[in-house]
C-alpha cells in the first residue's frame, strides 16, 4: 500500500480494501466509526446482524425479544459491502481470504489490504463428553430462543397426567454450570419468570422446581469484588436458588451431569457457560498465539509481525498484559483500530490503544443488580436501576433503546409470553 493527500491507497491506486471478519463488538464499533471515504469496507461474517449480547439472557424468558437487541449489519452503515459467510482460510501471502457462504455453502475468495479479524470465541466445553449433544449454551440469538422453547417445554410435559414424581422433577430441574456473569444472569431471569409468570401459570408444579449452579471453582463471580459474590450467595439461598461450588462436571448425559466427586445431578433443561475457546479459523492461522491459543497483538492492535493484519476482541490478547474477555474491551478496541485507521488515511502518528475500566454490572433477580466500579461497589435495587438504565444507553440505535422500553413496560404489565411455537 501506499499513500496520498486522500488516504492509503492500494498498488493500483485505488482506496485500500479494508476487510473486517465479525459482527460482534469489536467489529460493530469499527465499522461505525471507520471512514468509508478512504476504504473500501468489506465485512464477512455467518451473522448478519450485531447483537447486544448483555441483554441476551433477558430473552430466554421473555422479558425481551429477540429483535429488540439486534441490529442488522447491511443498515448500520452505508457504503460498505457484506457478505453472509464464513471465512474459512488466510492467505497472508496472497493477501487473500477464501470464503464459504452461511448459506448455500459457495465458496469464494475475496482480496484485502488491511485484514482485521474479529470473529470472536466459541462455548468452551473443555472436551467433556456429551456436553455438545446434551447441553444448551447462551451465546447467540439462536441459544435463547432454543432455551426459551425448552422451558416451556419442560412445564408441558411435566403438567402430563399420571407422570411419576421422580420424573416431573427431573423436567423441573433448571441446571446452570459455571458461575460467571452469564450463568448468573440467567438463573436471576429464570427466577424472576418462576416467581412473577409460571406461579400463577402451572400452580401445581410450582414447588417442585429447582434451579441449581454449578461451579467449580471455589467461588461464583470469580471476576467481581468478593463482597459483591458473598451478597449474590446470600441473595440466591433467599430466592432459593442452589449454588454448589468446587462441583466440577465429568460427564454429561441426556438426563443427568456426573461430578467429580461421583455423584449425579438429573435436569431437564442443562445450560453450559463456562467460559470460551477459540475459533477453528483462528486455530488455524501460522501467527503467534498465546497458550489459550488467542491471537497475539501489539499496543496497536495488529498481529504480531505484521502492519496489515489487526486482531480485536476475544480472539485476540496483548503480548505484555491480559484484558477481560467482555463487551467493553471490545467495543473500545474496534473504537480505536477505526480511528487509528483513519489516522493513518490522513497520514497522522498513532497512539498505542489504551483500555479504560468501566466497571461490570450483573443482573441476580427480584430487581437487585450488582456494581463493581472503581469508585463504588453498588448492589441491590438502586444498582438494579443503574443498570438498566445504562445498557439502554450502550444500545447502539435509537430503535433498540424504544424495543427494549417497550419490552419492559410490556413485561411488567402483561407479564412474560408462554406460547410456544
Amino acid at each position: 500500500m501506499r499513500a496520498d493527500s486522500h488516504g492509503l491507497l492500494s498498488e493500483d491506486g485505488s482506496k485500500a480494501t479494508l476487510v473486517v471478519l465479525g459482527t460482534g463488538f469489536a467489529a460493530f464499533s469499527l465499522i461505525k466509526e471507520i471512514d468509508v471515504d478512504a476504504y473500501e469496507v468489506t465485512v464477512v461474517s455467518p451473522r448478519n446482524h450485531f447483537l447486544f449480547t448483555p441483554l441476551l439472557p433477558s430473552t430466554t424468558v421473555g422479558t425481551i425479544e429477540f429483535r429488540s437487541i439486534i441490529e442488522p449489519i447491511r443498515t448500520a452503515r452505508e457504503r460498505i459491502q457484506f457478505y453472509q459467510a464464513w471465512c474459512t482460510d488466510i492467505d497472508i501471502q496472497k493477501r487473500t481470504i477464501q470464503c464459504q457462504h452461511a448459506l448455500d455453502k459457495t465458496m469464494f475468495i475475496l482480496p484485502y489490504d488491511i485484514l482485521v479479524i474479529a470473529v470472536g470465541a466459541t462455548n468452551n466445553t473443555y472436551g467433556i463428553p456429551g456436553v455438545e449433544q446434551n447441553a444448551l449454551f447462551l451465546k447467540e440469538l439462536a441459544d435463547a430462543r432454543a432455551i426459551r422453547q425448552r422451558i416451556i417445554e419442560c412445564f408441558e410435559r411435566a403438567s402430563i397426567p399420571e407422570l411419576s414424581e421422580e420424573r416431573r422433577k427431573r423436567l423441573l430441574h433448571f441446571l446452570i454450570v459455571g458461575g460467571g456473569p452469564t450463568g448468573i444472569e440467567f438463573a436471576a431471569e429464570m427466577h424472576d419468570f418462576l416467581v412473577e409468570d409460571l406461579r400463577e401459570i402451572f400452580p401445581s408444579l410450582i414447588d417442585d422446581v429447582r434451579i441449581t449452579i454449578l461451579e467449580a471453582a471455589e467461588h461464583i463471580l470469580s471476576t467481581f469484588d468478593a463482597t459483591l459474590s458473598a451478597y449474590t450467595i446470600k441473595h440466591f439461598e433467599r430466592q432459593k436458588i442452589e449454588v454448589l461450588t468446587k462441583s466440577g462436571v465429568v460427564k454429561v448425559d441426556a438426563e443427568q451431569v456426573f461430578l467429580q466427586d461421583g455423584s449425579t445431578v438429573p435436569y431437564g433443561l442443562l445450560i453450559w457457560s463456562t467460559g470460551i475457546g477459540s475459533t477453528l479459523l483462528v486455530q488455524s492461522l501460522a501467527v503467534l498465539k498465546d497458550k489459550h491459543a488467542r491471537i497475539v497483538v501489539d499496543q496497536y492492535l495488529r498481529i504480531q509481525g505484521f502492519t496489515n493484519l489487526y486482531a480485536l476482541g476475544d480472539c485476540a490478547t496483548f503480548h505484555d498484559r491480559m484484558l477481560p474477555a467482555t463487551a467493553q474491551v471490545a467495543q473500545q478496541e474496534g473504537r480505536y483500530v477505526a480511528r487509528a485507521l483513519n489516522r493513518l488515511a490522513k497520514g497522522k502518528q498513532l497512539e498505542p490503544f489504551r483500555y479504560k475500566d468501566w466497571g461490570m454490572l450483573a443482573y441476580i433477580g427480584s430487581h437487585r443488580a450488582l456494581a463493581d466500579l472503581a469508585a463504588v461497589k453498588g448492589r441491590g435495587f438502586a444498582t438494579w436501576l443503574f443498570w438498566r438504565s445504562v445498557y439502554l444507553t450502550r444500545l447502539v440505535s435509537f430503535k433498540n433503546k424504544i424495543l427494549v422500553v417497550l419490552d419492559w413496560m410490556k413485561t411488567l404489565i402483561f407479564g412474560r409470553d408462554i406460547s410456544r411455537f
